[in-house]
This record gives structure tokens, sequence and C-alpha cells, in this order.
């Protein structure tokens, strides 16, 4: 690239640090080319959500600044570019491999082998270690596990797909926002990126899936979507029992 050697070698070393697959492969690129698109990064290296990817980057400390190309059809696309090299995190927190393992450990230890949004058991291998906060908005936090949580890659997405559609994400940049969002504390939130909307995602696996393949049957034999038959069961069971906070103390198991 023609700006290559204007890189300072500070920059440089922090880029050939980085080692996880997906930023590399980004940055690598980068520093070839200049820039890379979305339309790359899908069909030459297979990430179908590419700021997932960019994401992966600015968190290892490289700034990238997203500009429009034309792509291969002739519309308008995304590509990214370093961005001012003098705002790279030349920090602890950079090049985070041997971090990110004695993360989960951590994370593992504390909360279990298990995805915090889905709340179901993974392979340690397939879970990834994700800011509470997006950086986006609260920067690089200490070290404190308290601070991260671990998504499988499912829940990954799912976050990041609904943090880059935020207000609070593209301008308000308020952390205490994301602090009661559900993307950062499931167990305990109050709105889903600024929307006043609540979520519960069941998981059937095992035994289980008999009961959702008959849950399903049902729903279809009645007409009614999945979530909108479960919703009904699950108001019919709150009426069936009624208040909860008007049992008796001596009632509560």
């Amino acid at each position: 690239m023609d700006n290559f050697q204007q890189l300072p070698d500070e920059f440089l070393k922090l880029c050939y640090s980085i080692t996880a697959k997906r930023p590399k492969a980004v940055i690598d690129h980068i520093l070839q080319h200049g820039f890379i698109t979305t339309e790359q990064l899908k069909e030459t290296y297979g990430y179908n959500h590419p700021p997932r990817a960019a994401r992966d980057v600015r968190e290892n400390g490289i700034p990238l600044e997203t500009f429009r190309v034309t792509g291969s059809d002739g519309r308008k696309i995304a590509a990214y570019r370093f961005g001012d090299v003098s705002q790279a995190r030349f920090t602890r927190l950079s090049g985070r491999t041997g971090l990110s393992k004695q993360l989960k450990k951590e994370l593992i230890s504390k909360y279990g082998c298990k995805c915090f949004i889905y709340l179901e058991e993974v392979h340690e291998r397939d879970l990834q270690i994700d800011h509470r906060v997006p950086f986006e908005v609260g920067g690089e936090p200490d070290l404190d596990p308290e601070n991260f949580m671990l998504l499988c890659g499912s829940a990954n997405r799912a976050k990041s797909w609904s943090c880059e559609h935020c207000d609070n994400w593209n301008s308000l940049k308020e952390k205490s926002i994301c602090l009661s969002c559900y993307w950062a504390y499931p167990e305990h939130y109050e709105h889903i990126a600024m929307e006043q909307v609540r979520r519960i995602d069941l998981i059937w696996e095992g035994d289980d899936v008999a009961i959702y393949e008959r849950l399903k049957q049902k729903a279809i034999s009645l007409g009614k979507e999945l979530p909108e038959f479960i919703k009904e069961i699950i108001h019919q069971e709150i009426e069936r029992y009624g208040d909860p906070g008007k049992h008796r103390k001596g009632d509560l198991g």
C-alpha cells in the first residue's frame, strides 16, 4: 500500500501483535490493499456480519473509519480503512490473546460455561468474550470480569446488530443507558436498545425437544404462531394462580 511506510513502527507492531483470526484478516488486508469492503469480508473471508469484524479490530485498539465505495454490482457499499493512528490504544489490552484466555477462565469459574443471553451450556471454545458496555460507548474498561460477558456466536451477532442500530451507540454515547440494557445485564434490565420491550430466550435441548415439538404442532393446529401460543399459555397460568405478591409468606416454597 502506498502509505505503508508512513505508518508508525509502534502502530505496525500493534497490528502484527493481533493473532485472533477475524481481526487479523481485516488488518492484514488493509495493510496490503489500503482498505477492505463489506463485499470482500463476505465473499473472500466468509464473514457475513462485516460490522462485527470491524468491531473486533477496534476492540483490539486499532482505529478504523468507514467510507463508501462502489461494489461489484454498481451499488454503494461500506468499506473500512485505518483511522487516525494516533488514536490507537497501545495498552495492555492490545493484542489480547493471553488476556482473553485469562478472562474466559475467570468468567467461566464465576458464572459457568454458558452463554449469558441464552443461558445454555456451551463448549468453552464456542464462547466469545464481549464487553457488557460496547467499547464504542464506554471505552475500554478495567480488567474486572464484571465488565465482560460470555456469549455464544448467535447471541453475539444478535447483540451486535441490536447495539449498532441503537441511538445510544450512534449518537448519545451514555454508558448509563447501556448498563440498564438487556444486552449488558439480561438478568436485570429496563429496556432493549432503548425500546420498551421485554424478551425471554428459551432453549429446548435433550429430552425437552419433544415438548417443543408438541407445542409447535399444537400452535399449528390452532393457526397460531408459536411465540404467540406460548405467551397465551403463560398468561393463562398467571391468571390461574393470581398475583404472586398476594400469596401468603408460608406458601412460598
